[in-house]
């Protein structure tokens, strides 16, 4: 039966999109194919397509089936980390001078990616803000093969208007990339607003757990998933079979999880807005954050992730980051735990100096889904 048959409930194909029993022993858990190559019934007589685990393995296999399933799409494409999985999009969808456009928030590995790995490949870029349809559109060129967003960003949860970006890419010939690591599949679907791809930290909220690497594009259109899986199998860096298992198993609870992180993550922006230390709070559920109409339309819950700036400055803020106790201090998020930590120093490091270089009294939290009360008398304690 095709995993598009069994539900258009997402909980209920989280757990059962390319889930397929155990033909053999009826186990209800996909097996981890710890293998590296596979006997062929003849020569080029291949059983289920499987030759080599660099080009197909089942337990992969099964991931990627899920994934598409849950972003709506029609093909699912896992590798060994989410910077692996951009760079495989990069190469697939740009020549050297072509140009992208890239957002003025985002994770500091993807513009480490663009401005020191593909400008150096000959790829042309600029920064949009791309919460603004009209910026996107100026920043577009003849050469402009692509625009990338966050929604929300990293680390500003800055939200960009699926929809309208989408249909300014169109009309330019272009595509549009949005990286959902953040909402996740649960809370928000770019393909059905007119995303042609979705990229994912599978290390992050889809995994959840926070022991797995992982990276992931998901198509809609069958003929850029075709080219995908050969840049995939030519380029090489695809996910483990243990490693899709971990995601696999994570994604099964992905609902529940992003349920308790969203709900948590409300409560404590809204503690944090009426903290005399802190001097403002980024979080798109709050009614006063700009982008709450647009997160509101397009997504089913705001998240887990919260950011706030401190009084007192960088000093002050790094502070904090070292007082907490419940959070721990990491890189990283969307695990069950809460983390926290300095974007300036840390995560975002690779962009200072740049148009995307973050607030030196910035503070991001990953919220995870402890009893909210003690997350709360934490964040008080560190604060002070």
């Amino acid at each position: 039966m095709s995993d598009r048959h069994i539900s258009q409930h997402f909980e209920t194909l989280a757990i059962h999109a390319g889930n397929t029993a155990d033909p053999l022993t009826g186990a209800v858990v996909p097996p981890i194919y710890q293998v590296s190559t596979y006997k062929q019934d003849g020569v080029g007589g291949l059983r289920g397509g499987y030759e080599y685990s660099r080009s197909a393995n089942p337990t992969r296999t099964a991931l990627e089936e899920n994934l598409a399933a849950l972003e709506g799409g029609r093909r699912g494409l896992a590798f060994a980390s989410g910077l692996a999985a951009e760079d495989c999009l990069l190469r697939t969808l740009l020549r050297p001078g072509d140009h992208v456009v890239i957002p003025n928030d985002a994770y500091g590995g993807t513009f480490r990616l663009f401005a020191k790995v593909a400008s150096r490949w000959g790829v042309e870029w600029s920064v949009a803000e791309s919460g603004d349809p009209a910026a996107v559109r100026a920043a577009l060129t003849p050469k402009t093969k692509a625009v990338w967003v966050e929604t929300p960003s990293n680390p500003l949860l800055g939200i960009t208007d699926i929809a309208a970006v989408a249909q300014v890419t169109r009309d330019a010939g272009a595509r549009l990339v949005v990286d959902n690591t953040f909402a996740t599949p649960y809370l928000q679907q770019p393909l059905a607003l007119g995303a042609d791809v979705v990229v994912h930290s599978l290390t992050k909220y889809m995994g959840g757990h926070s022991d797995v690497v992982g990276g992931a594009l998901i198509v809609g259109d069958p003929e850029l998933g075709e080219e995908l899986a050969f840049h995939q199998n030519a380029m090489g860096a695809v996910a483990g079979p243990f490693d899709s298992w971990l995601v696999l198993r994570g994604t099964k609870t992905l609902a529940v999880r992003m349920d308790r992180h969203s709900e948590n993550a409300t409560k404590i922006a809204d503690m944090l807005t009426r903290h005399a230390r802190v001097r403002s709070v980024l979080y798109p559920g709050l009614p006063e954050h700009p982008g709450h109409e647009i997160a509101a339309k397009q997504m089913k819950a705001f998240g887990g992730m919260v950011s706030f700036r401190v009084e007192g400055g960088e000093e002050a803020a790094v502070e904090v980051c070292n007082r907490a106790r419940v959070f721990t201090l990491g890189e990283s998020l969307g695990g069950v735990e809460s983390l926290i930590e300095h974007p300036g120093r840390m995560t975002h490091a690779s962009a200072a100096g740049s148009a995307l270089e973050v607030p030196a009294d910035l503070v991001r939290l990953s919220v995870g889904i402890e009893n909210v009360d003690d997350l709360l008398e934490d964040l008080q304690q560190a604060l002070g």
